[in-house]
């Protein structure tokens, strides 16, 4: 099996395609004229990168518009160089003349911009490396006229299952096109997502629908298109359905409820992102809607991620649900000596002088009942930015009714009990009792 191998006839392509480049590039009469044309091409492209680089800098828009503006200002020079040196190796080529020192610095300048932007999209180090170390094999292959040789022979070995049939190179074009694709379409969707969140027709809820669908859409495109790249019949992946419908049964029921009641919320809108919703004893406003959690930001800078399906099934306070405006309550006692209804509108017109409380409706304060110790009385006002905190604005409120009920002569009853003893001689008895207890 070994020897069959290396008796392969893509062996001795391989070997020809040596002999061959050696023959064509290093015993030519025309490499002169070949370092002439590359470093023409090279002048132009650093002459006109500046004009370039002028018209890329006047662009504007989103940070995913910014990051293509930056690439593009470093890669100026190199993407001009590329555009002039690759229709000299077609003219050349069809022409008859030799072009290979041409071709290798087209490709290496074509390795470096694709290095470049890969650095700038992937954000994990490792991956970078790997994609770096690829494409500086793929260009010197290119170089040395290898490319094609290796290609067959790693499209020789392969292995059949049924129609399907499986290569290492099939393996290496539909992994290289699926990671492509879905940076693309990634990218593609943060752009539009951008796009989208600047949109004043359209609503919060309605937002982030359109930008997940999105998303969904791209990525399966992008799944589909490397798949039928890679040569891989479609219909020949229905075998796997019923695996795939027996991990979703059994693994991904928790998933699946998810992502189904986030596509729930977004359509009732019920929850959009800014409103400010109680959950549990969770209390905060929603940032962001994913597609299997919801982002509960509270006062103290906590960020709570809580499941779609906890949000369908479970009891939820939404305070901006039809309106932005909430009415709150302070229970507020003063001494039955006091003023009551002096009281009640000191405490009206406390809440009235605090900046968040809303004029309209105006702060209204009721007696709510005679307590032990104290008129029971209630502040009631509105206010339209519960994302802000609600603590804040009812200690405003309260520190304006002590100031004035201070200014006032409105008196705050604390609790007390009064003793009332019959005779000197139970005081002594208690006392004793007291004294032996302790």
């Amino acid at each position: 099996m070994l020897e069959n191998f290396f008796e392969h006839q893509a062996i001795r392509h391989i070997l020809d395609a040596i002999r061959a480049w050696a023959q064509d590039n290093l015993f030519i009469t025309y490499p002169l004229v070949q370092a002439l044309v590359l470093l023409g091409c090279i002048s132009v492209a650093f002459a006109l990168a500046p004009v370039l680089r002028r018209r890329v800098a006047a662009w504007g828009g989103s940070i995913h518009v910014l990051r293509l503006r930056e690439l593009l200002l470093g890669l100026a020079t190199h993407l001009l160089a590329l555009a002039l040196l690759w229709p000299a190796v077609l003219v050349a080529r069809h022409s008859g003349l030799p072009f290979h020192i041409i071709k290798s610095g087209a490709s290496l300048i074509s390795a470096w911009v694709l290095i470049r932007t890969v650095s700038q999209l992937v954000r994990d180090p490792g991956w970078a490396r790997t994609v770096a170390w690829f494409v500086w094999i793929v260009a010197a292959l290119n170089i040395l006229n290898l490319l094609q040789p290796t290609m067959a022979m790693l499209d020789s070995v392969g292995l059949t299952i049924g129609d399907v049939r499986i290569s290492p190179l099939t393996v290496v074009k539909s992994t290289l096109a699926f990671a492509l694709l879905l940076t693309v379409a990634v990218y593609a969707s943060r752009l539009l997502e951008s796009r989208i969140s600047t949109s004043d027709t359209l609503s919060p809820s309605l937002k982030v629908l359109v930008t997940k669908a999105l998303k969904i859409v791209l990525v399966l495109l992008a799944i589909v298109v490397a798949i039928k790249g890679a040569g891989i019949d479609l219909g020949a992946l229905a075998i796997f359905s019923g695996a795939i419908g027996l991990g979703v049964g059994f693994g991904l029921q928790k998933i699946i409820g998810n992502l189904i009641s986030g596509v729930i919320l977004l359509l009732d809108k019920s929850i959009k992102p800014g409103d400010v919703i109680a959950v549990d004893d969770t209390y905060g406003w929603v940032n962001t809607l994913g597609g299997r959690y919801v982002s509960v930001i509270t006062r103290d800078g906590v960020e709570h991620l809580i499941p779609n399906e906890l949000l369908i099934t479970e009891r939820v306070e939404n305070w901006t649900y039809s309106h932005d405006r909430t009415r709150l309550r302070i229970a507020v006692g003063v001494h039955y000596d006091s003023d009551v209804r002096l009281a009640a509108r000191l405490c009206e017109e406390a809440a009235g002088q605090t900046t968040r409380v809303l004029q309209d409706p105006a702060p209204k304060s009721l007696v709510k009942g005679f307590g032990d110790n104290s008129v029971d009385l209630e502040i009631r006002f509105w206010i339209a930015d519960a994302h802000n905190g609600v603590a804040n604005v009812k200690s405003d409120v309260l520190l304006h009714v002590w100031d004035k009920f201070h200014e006032h002569g409105i008196e705050i009853p604390y609790p007390q009990r009064d003793l009332h003893l019959r005779s000197a001689g139970e005081l002594v008895k208690v006392l004793r009792e007291v004294q032996a207890t302790s």
